[in-house]
């Protein structure tokens, strides 16, 4: 018999082999035994008796080698007539004559009795050795499943594939508890119909306990999978194991196929309940820094409003416009707030469309200093760009507000009066490099990767948030990066000759340069 690994399987003790490896074991006797006898007889005058009898061993080992004890008797049995009839005088009779030729044919009955048995045993103990190899296989590919970390579906359909492979069945179904019932998650081999399904599920109308993995179909046996904490399932099987000892390695298969379906969705939980977790802490990180950074424009207008509305205030006319222009520039920034937070509900909605169109960088700069109107001096941006710079092919509103976020954030953080310098250059791989620098504190280099994020939980002076986030999520859109280095070290990127960084006087020595990469505009 064959078993599901593919191996040649025998019942322990079983003396013989299937009734097609007895046949040619049989077969390979009589006409191994005839070839010797026809090629021995016109030597028989020059060889002895013993001679004659090791070579007549030759059909008896080939013979139990391959079908076991039963050729191996047929063998004996062939030789020891031919061995008479033609090497033992008088010749071409059965008659045995001297009595030492008795003796003589006796020994040759025990040989070969014993070399067959002989043989016999070391073709069922390979075959043995062999059914244990494929277990140990199986054991092996089973222990793979225990120690990968794999999905749960992954895992499902791994189970099913190994178990019609390792069992020689036709088909095999995996059922697992959902809403309450057992339900079909994975099969392999011969589908099952509905209705064996429906026989197999606890909301059919024949209810199947996890526990005893018994059904009442003639053609599906279901095996139950009995994990450290309960059934997680049950293994349907279309067909039975090919022998006694697979049935019962089935059965600590399917304990062992238990535990890696719970220990993956006792993983997968863990991850679910992690990443809950980590949504709930971004959240109220994120309403952290939102409430953060729109209380502050609120809280200034509302100061300036209640003093502007005081009766009691006394202030003269340039006071008051000085109050009044003041309070509008809170609510232009509190405006770019709000802006940020409508684009960033864009980008995550995944509903922002970009329309490119070949704009000037130069006047890209001066477009979002217009978006950022009286809340920064104008004067204190400088453009640095060389005058033959190509031209950037991109969507002019989303990278004003890109430039828009990073001239804001360069003002705020740098001393009263310090220059903000923006500048532009073309890399060697054709991407243009835009750069904006300021004098202020830098930012840390265990921050530079938390800098842009939505949520910054770095301590970088706190200029990460909203208008970095959304900078960083146009750049993306565009297909190019944006990072942040020292002001006062050398640029990091390629540039071509003649498109080089603009002269170092007048260049911050301290501070952060924020450099995005844009793309360039096709024949320009």
């Amino acid at each position: 018999m064959v078993s599901g690994g593919g191996e040649v399987s025998v019942t322990p003790g079983h003396a013989f082999g299937s009734t097609r490896q007895v046949t040619t074991g049989i077969l390979v006797a009589l006409g191994l035994g005839a070839a010797l006898a026809g090629a021995m007889s016109p030597l028989r005058s020059h060889m002895s008796v013993a001679a004659t009898a090791l070579v007549l061993v030759v059909p008896v080992v080939f013979a139990s080698a391959i079908g076991g004890l039963a050729p191996g008797l047929v063998a004996t049995v062939t030789g020891f007539l031919v061995y008479d009839f033609l090497f033992i005088p008088p010749y071409y009779t059965f008659s045995v004559g001297r009595p030492q030729n008795w003796a003589v044919l006796v020994v040759y009955v025990v040989v070969m009795v014993v070399v067959s048995q002989a043989m016999n045993h070391l073709r069922t103990s390979r075959t043995e050795a062999r059914r244990r190899m494929s277990e140990i296989r199986r054991l092996f590919d089973l222990s793979e499943l225990l120690v990968r970390d794999s999905q749960v579906s992954r895992l499902f359909d791994a189970v099913v594939t190994s178990v019609l492979d390792a069992f020689g069945v036709q088909g095999a179904a995996l059922l697992v508890p959902v809403e309450g019932r057992l339900a079909s998650v994975a099969s392999a081999g011969q589908p099952f119909s509905s209705g064996e399904l429906t026989e197999l599920s606890t909301g059919g109308n024949v209810p199947v306990s996890l526990e005893t993995g018994t059904v009442p179909h003639t053609g599906v046996r279901a095996v139950a999978l009995t994990g450290s904490s309960g059934s997680v399932g049950l293994l349907a099987l279309r067909g039975r194991p090919t022998t006694r000892r697979d049935s019962a390695l089935l059965h600590a298969f399917a304990n062992y196929l238990a535990l890696a379906i719970e220990r993956a969705q006792s993983q997968e939980q863990a991850l679910r309940a992690e990443l809950l977790d980590e949504v709930e802490r971004l959240r109220r990180s994120l309403l952290g820094r939102v409430s953060h950074e729109l209380r502050t424009p609120l809280a200034t207008i509302k100061v300036l409003t209640s003093t502007l509305r005081d009766p009691a205030a006394r202030m003269s006319p340039a006071e008051t416009a000085e109050l009044a222009a003041l309070a509008d520039e809170q609510a232009d920034r509190l405006d770019r707030l709000v802006a940020n937070l409508l684009d960033m509900t864009r980008i995550q909605a995944g509903t922002l469309e970009v329309r490119k169109h070949p704009m000037a960088v130069g006047d890209l700069v001066d477009h979002a200093l217009s978006v950022l109107g009286s809340s920064v001096d104008s004067r204190r941006v400088v453009w640095a760009g060389p005058d033959d710079l190509p031209l950037a092919e991109v969507d002019p509103s989303l990278v004003c507000q890109v430039l828009a976020n990073l001239i804001d954030n360069a003002i705020k953080f740098s001393p009263e009066e310090a220059p903000v310098m923006v500048s532009a250059t073309e890399r060697l791989d054709g991407w243009l490099a835009v750069e904006v620098l300021d004098s202020g504190p830098g930012v840390p280099n265990e921050e530079r990767d938390n800098i842009f994020a939505l949520v910054d939980r770095g301590q970088s002076g706190q200029r990460g948030g909203l208008g970095l986030a959304v900078a960083r999520s146009f750049v993306e859109v565009h297909g190019g990066q944006i990072w942040v280095e020292p002001a006062g070290a050398e640029t990091s990127h390629s540039v071509i000759a003649g498109h080089g960084n603009p002269p170092a006087a007048g260049r911050p020595s301290a501070g952060a340069r924020f450099v995005f990469t844009l793309p360039t505009a096709t024949g320009t």
